[in-house]
């Protein structure tokens, strides 16, 4: 499953990598940390950006196989550096084959920006089967519904309310969890006795940048017509202004994301 443009994947990533939470990712190498060589699988790699993330600070041989359904991102991931780093992409179709996955052994699964796409089963899917061959679970960059916009307008909270129920529509998953991933991915994964380190991973978006502004107001504009109940005029100019406000320099925008790692317990 990926269902995102390169160019979007692009412009998304360094927002991404800044985003990460410190603490969750010190955690993540912690966990790895003294090992010779590790095993990572990425689900939903798209074009290779948590690969890009993590790969420079792991200090050990790596061997990373990068799951996706799109043909296209996975023939743009990174190619492989011998000797330190290998790269493997499988075309998976994650809803139907997510088992299929944990054929190998692993030393982490990782994941970005899916959690909040799938439906409450496939996430316990996920947890499942990352506890029965004792594997941890890095998932960043989970939506969570908070969104703060500046300047204010008196439509932000419909829009983000009418965004946040389009969020809870079928990604291809089942119902979406959307903004109530992170807190479902937590309790999933501590009622099977995995411990679970969080913290918040905003997107923070300055006056200066632009293109990503406008781009991710487009994209609640639509959703919120594709949701129904505002009237198409008033999203219409709500979009109109906040560009004017991009165009002038003086809007800002946060978007709520959550980072987890979550590790069988009484291992390292």
């Amino acid at each position: 499953m990926s269902g995102f443009s390169t160019e979007w994947l692009k412009l998304r990533e360094p927002y991404d990598l800044r985003a990460r939470n410190p603490v969750v990712l010190n955690a993540v190498f912690a966990s790895l940390a003294g090992r010779p060589s590790v095993a990572i699988v990425d689900l939903a790699c798209g074009n290779g950006s948590t690969f890009r993330a993590l790969s420079p600070r792991i200090e050990a041989l790596q061997d990373w196989r990068l799951v996706d359904n799109d043909l296209s991102l996975l023939a743009r991931v990174p190619p492989s550096s011998p000797p330190r780093i290998g790269v493997t992409t499988l075309p998976v179709d994650l809803n139907r084959d997510l088992e299929a996955v944990f054929d190998r052994a692993a030393d982490l699964i990782t994941t970005s920006a899916l959690l909040d796409l799938v439906s409450e089963d496939w996430l316990n899917r996920l947890a499942v089967e990352a506890a029965l061959r004792r594997m941890p679970v890095y998932a960043a960059l989970s939506y969570d519904g908070r969104a703060e916009l500046a300047p204010a307008d008196p439509l932000d909270r419909p829009i983000i309310d009418a965004v946040n129920r389009h969020q809870r529509r079928d990604k291809g998953f089942g119902r979406a969890l959307g903004p109530l991933a992170a807190g479902a991915a937590i309790a999933s994964f501590e009622r099977i006795g995995y411990a679970v380190t969080h913290g918040l991973a905003d997107w923070e978006f300055a006056p200066a940048d632009q293109d990503i502004q406008k781009e991710i107001l487009s994209g609640w504009a639509n959703a919120a017509r594709e949701i129904g109940g505002l009237p198409p005029p008033e999203i219409s100019n709500w979009l109109a202004r906040r560009r004017d406000w991009i165009t002038a320099g003086i809007s800002s925008i946060r978007v709520g994301h959550v980072d987890l790692l979550a590790r069988p317990i009484l291992t390292r």
